[in-house]
């Protein structure tokens, strides 16, 4: 675990090494990805068979072995333990009405030159939603793809999910039948990504993918954009925890971990205005690790990326928040607010001391899919409008031509379009 403390000489230089380390895959990735990706494409079914064979242990020899039928989806919801069903009813209900509220507004107006403007807003027909196998086989993640979609109005919701060993996770499929999927396929990894982009005999494309993956999955997206749109190319998670010495070390330790466990890459940063807390933070992780399940994942995570930052003042630490651009920011001070209202990049901010960001993951209502590795940036998390996209539209009458189309001319001519320009005149007659 590295530790830094602003004042010293040599913080700068440290400082910008940890904003600039990307925790993420390499050329090795990307060439492995593109070969399979151009596999799926050129054989379709018999490469994701070969594949799923070999990564998943899974085979796709039988029809019945490609998908999972809704009326086990609903099986699986019957037979939920009660409190569980409960907890996942909570959860899609919140975060459907988080996700109502941002359904944009069509435009129809015009303006003083007599011109009709306005836009419209439209859904994709199908989306595709990567739900992981495995360590991450989260039946919450399964909510937060489907639900937005659902709500911005996609018709067709493809789930994609790898079944290791043919296990299948029936919490997942009993979030599948909350949200409301209409086909789930037992394929994973970059395949997966490569048959929901350009189809197969038996999977139909989709328009869009989403959901989070490894870094073979992050990698397909990224190279399959523009064939398909994507929410974002994600990595390892993140959480920057700001603190002050007034918190109970064992919540801000509980916090730092709640990142460590998912991932031996995931990076917890803690950032405080006092030393000794500092030090008893630092302990208390080494005794909530001892008590962990994941304590293999998250004490590696910790012990090879977490940081804690020691500042003179926490007024330091919005600036030093912008320049990480984290996924999650907890604020865990008495005046949240003075602090929320310098961050101008994050994917998601926690404020006060009783907002942990695992709430935030399951039942607060805003998506948990969010930008990692600085790309807060200059991007957001998942919502509504991922799954939709706008089209303009313009209304000319004769006098509304007449009082803009001279301007349209001038500028078609000084391009160099005599086309472009004649279009207008004509009708000008000109």
């Amino acid at each position: 675990m590295l530790r830094l403390r602003s004042s010293d000489a040599g913080f700068d230089k440290a400082f910008r090494r940890l904003v600039r380390d990307r925790r993420e895959s390499g050329d090795d990735v990307a060439r492995d990805v593109s070969l399979i990706l151009e596999d799926v494409r050129n054989r379709g079914d018999a490469a994701l068979a070969e594949l799923t064979q070999r990564f998943d242990g899974h085979s796709l020899s039988q029809e019945e072995n490609w998908r999972i039928d809704l009326a086990t989806c609903r099986d699986a919801y019957d037979n939920l333990n009660p409190e569980l069903r409960a907890a996942l009813e909570l959860a899609a209900q919140r975060i459907r009405a988080y996700h109502e509220a941002q359904k944009p507004e069509d435009r129809d107006y015009t303006d003083d030159a007599g011109v009709r403007l306005g836009a419209k807003w439209h859904a994709v027909d199908a989306a595709g939603l990567y739900i992981p196998g495995g360590r991450a086989s989260y039946p919450s993640s399964l909510l937060m793809n489907a639900i937005p979609a659902r709500v911005a109005g996609v018709q067709r919701l493809v789930v994609a999910t790898p079944t290791p060993k043919g296990q299948i996770n029936q919490l997942v499929l009993a979030a599948a039948h909350i949200a409301g999927v209409d086909e789930i396929w037992r394929v994973g990894g970059a395949q997966a990504i490569g048959a929901l982009a350009y189809g197969t005999s038996r999977i139909r494309p989709v328009d869009v993918i989403t959901g989070p993956g490894n870094a073979w999955v992050a990698e397909a997206k990224r190279q399959l954009y523009g064939v398909v749109g994507i929410d974002m190319v994600a990595g390892p998670s993140e959480i920057l925890v700001i603190a002050d010495a007034k918190n109970d070390p064992d919540w801000i330790a509980a916090d730092l971990l709640s990142q460590a466990e998912h991932d031996p890459v995931a990076q917890s940063i803690l950032i405080t205005d006092d030393a000794v807390f500092a030090d008893t933070v630092a302990d208390r992780v080494g005794v909530e690790l001892s008590l962990l399940p994941t304590a293999r994942t998250a004490s590696e995570s910790w012990n090879t990326h977490g940081v804690i930052i020691e500042v003179d003042s926490l007024d330091e630490a919005p600036a030093l928040a912008n320049a990480l651009a984290a996924e999650h920011v907890q604020i865990a001070t008495d005046d949240p607010e003075a602090l929320f209202a310098q961050i101008r990049h994050a994917g998601s901010v926690f404020l006060g001391r009783f907002t942990p960001e695992a709430v935030g993951d399951y039942v607060a209502g805003p998506n948990h899919v969010l930008p990692t590795g600085r790309r807060a940036r200059f991007s957001s998390g998942l919502s509504v409008l991922d799954f939709m996209k706008r089209t303009s539209f313009i209304q000319l009458d004769e006098a509304a031509l007449h009082a803009i189309g001279p301007a349209a001319i001038a500028l078609a001519d000084a391009e160099g379009l005599p086309a472009h320009s004649r279009s207008v005149a004509v009708r000008l007659g000109q």
